[in-house]
C-alpha cells in the first residue's frame, strides 16, 4: 500500500512535468494517445470524482460563512476569462473552430488542478475549493450559455447537449464521489491520497488525446496559437490578481482569485470542444491546460520561497 501511496504523490507532484512529457509524445507519436477517442469522457468524469471525494467539507462550510467573497470570485470567473477570450479570438486570424476554441476553454471555470496549485502556493485553499465547487454545479448552465453568447456568430453551439455533456462528466461525478466519503470510514485518507493521482492521469490523458489529435495542425499554426494562449493566461492570472486588490481581498485571497481564473478548466474545455466540435477545436484547450499548469508550478515554486509577499 506505501508504494502505492509514493507512486500517486509522485505523479500528483509532477504534474506539470507529466503534462508536458505526455504533450510531446503525443506530437512526436499521436497513436500512443488516439486510442483514447471513445473514452476521454470518462477520464475526465474520473478527475470529477476525485474531485469529490478530496472535498473537506468542513472546511468548505467555514468558507462558506464568507459568501460575498465567493460570490465575487464566481462572478468574475464566469465573466473577466469569457470575455479576454472572446477579445483575442475576435481579434485573431485564426479559422472559426480555433477561435471557438479559445472562447470554449475560457468559459470553463477552475477545478482540481487550480485547488491543488493553489495549496503548492501557500493561497486559501478552502476559498479556491468554494469557488470550485459552486462554479462546477453553475457550470452546467452558465458555461454553454456563455459559449452560444459569446462564441454563436462563429459555429452553431449545441447548448443543451453541452448541457447535458456537464451533468453527466462534472456534476453527476462530483456529487458521486462527495457521497462515497461518507462510506470510506478509515480508508477516506488512502482515498484523498490516490484521488489527486487519478485526477492528474485523467487530464494527462485527455490532453495528451487533445494534442495527438490535432498534430498536423500544430505544425502548421502552432506558432500563434500558443502566443494567445501565453497571453490568455497571463491576462487571466493579472485580471484576478489586481481585482481582488480591487476587492478588498489579502495576499492569500488575491493569489488564490488569480489562480483561479487564470488557470480554467481547460480539461473541460477540452472534453466539451472534443465531444461536440471537430478536433481543432480543442487544439487551444489542450494547450491552454499543458501551459497553464507549467505557469502556475512555477510561480507555486517561487511563492514558496518567498511567502511574505502574500502577508501584504
Amino acid at each position: 500500500m506505501n508504494v502505492i501511496l509514493s507512486v500517486c504523490s509522485f505523479i500528483a507532484n509532477r504534474l506539470a512535468l507529466l503534462t508536458l512529457l505526455g504533450a510531446v509524445l503525443a506530437y512526436v507519436h499521436p497513436p500512443l494517445f488516439l486510442v483514447f477517442k471513445s473514452s476521454f469522457l470518462w477520464f475526465f468524469a474520473a478527475t470529477m470524482f476525485a474531485m469529490g471525494i478530496v472535498l473537506d467539507t468542513d472546511e468548505l462550510q467555514q468558507t462558506l460563512r464568507r459568501p460575498w467573497q465567493i460570490g465575487l470570485g464566481v462572478m468574475t470567473q464566469f465573466t473577466v476569462m469569457p470575455l479576454l477570450g472572446f477579445g483575442l479570438a475576435l481579434l485573431s486570424p485564426l479559422s472559426a473552430e480555433l477561435k471557438l476554441g479559445f472562447i470554449i476553454v475560457a468559459c470553463a471555470p477552475g477545478a482540481m488542478a487550480s485547488n491543488v496549485m493553489v495549496y503548492l502556493a501557500g493561497g486559501a485553499v478552502a476559498f479556491s475549493v468554494a469557488m470550485t465547487t459552486v462554479a462546477t454545479f453553475l457550470s452546467p448552465l452558465l458555461t454553454p450559455l456563455l459559449v452560444e453568447l459569446l462564441g454563436g456568430e462563429l459555429l452553431l453551439i449545441p447548448f443543451w447537449p453541452m448541457m447535458e455533456t456537464i451533468i453527466l462528466t462534472v456534476v453527476l461525478p462530483l456529487v458521486a464521489g462527495m457521497s462515497l466519503r461518507g462510506y470510506l470510514g478509515r480508508n477516506l485518507e488512502a482515498a484523498r491520497s490516490v484521488s489527486p493521482a487519478v485526477a492528474a492521469v485523467a487530464i494527462i490523458i485527455i490532453c495528451s488525446y487533445a494534442v495527438a489529435a490535432n498534430q498536423a495542425r500544430i505544425a502548421t499554426v502552432g506558432a500563434g496559437i500558443i502566443a494567445l494562449v501565453v497571453l490568455l493566461n497571463a491576462l487571466g492570472y493579472l485580471a484576478g490578481w489586481w481585482l481582488g486588490r480591487l476587492y478588498g481581498f489579502d495576499g492569500q485571497h488575491r493569489l488564490t482569485l488569480a489562480i483561479e481564473i487564470g488557470m480554467q478548466n481547460a480539461g473541460l474545455g477540452v472534453a466539451l470542444a472534443l465531444a461536440h466540435f471537430s478536433p481543432q477545436t480543442a487544439l487551444p484547450g489542450a494547450l491552454f491546460a499543458v501551459w497553464c499548469i507549467l505557469t502556475a508550478t512555477g510561480a507555486s515554486a517561487w511563492l514558496r520561497q518567498h511567502g511574505d509577499l502574500l502577508k501584504t
